[in-house]
């Protein structure tokens, strides 16, 4: 199962006997993010507004399993509204971010008062269909755990640092280790044994 991390405040509410959670996802394109969740109303989530959808808005099953497994989820929204439309029409959405959160509200009101995230991945396919019920949206996602199974194109070479941290020199020197010759337990031409601090 991928690590979570957990505040007190959510701590204690899981250990409730009966909680009032709602799902709530961010969707973070370009042009903006879209945010939703499965409750009605507004709410405010690590202050930041998301939008209720209600019913509107359905989630696939999450797979946890203790082996890091990439499994990704599937998010479907019906009958949205004509901004998170025109980011399917028109945004450059693939490998974009995507969270789940899982919100926890005070009994009764609309206040949230803990919450985690369930899930962190990246937007790989939208697909869109028209019924006349209205339009609607299903959006496929990849686990992040996914780059653990990709090729790194980074190597421990001075290039490589410098396109990520132009102004460390950490390993400006390591070219010179290919070929640096050093004697491990041989004898030097007078017979006598080097190690490496000086002595013989």
């Amino acid at each position: 199962m991928a690590t979570r991390q957990i505040d007190t405040k959510t701590a204690v509410k899981l250990a409730e006997d009966h909680q009032n959670i709602v799902f709530a996802i961010k969707a973070e394109f370009d042009t903006d993010d879209i945010l939703l969740h499965t409750s009605l109303g507004d709410l405010v989530i690590d202050g930041e507004t998301y939008e209720g959808a209600g019913e509107l808005l359905a989630i696939s099953e999450i797979e946890d399993s203790n082996d890091l497994s990439s499994a990704g989820v599937t998010f479907s929204i019906t009958g949205m509204d004509s901004q998170v439309l025109g980011y399917a029409l028109t945004e450059n959405y693939q490998n974009r971010p995507i969270t789940l959160l899982m919100a926890f509200l005070s009994g009764g009101t609309d206040q949230v008062v803990a919450s985690m995230i369930l899930y962190k991945g990246r937007m790989m396919q939208m697909s869109i269909s028209d019924n006349p019920n209205g339009s609607s949206i299903t959006l496929q996602t990849e686990n992040r755990l996914m780059d653990l199974r990709r090729p790194s194109n980074y190597r421990y070479t001075k290039e490589s640092q410098a396109s990520l941290y132009a102004n460390d020199s950490s390993l400006n020197e390591v070219a010179k280790n290919q070929d640096m010759k050093i004697n491990w337990g041989r004898y030097n031409d007078n017979g006598s044994s080097r190690n490496f601090n000086g002595g013989r």
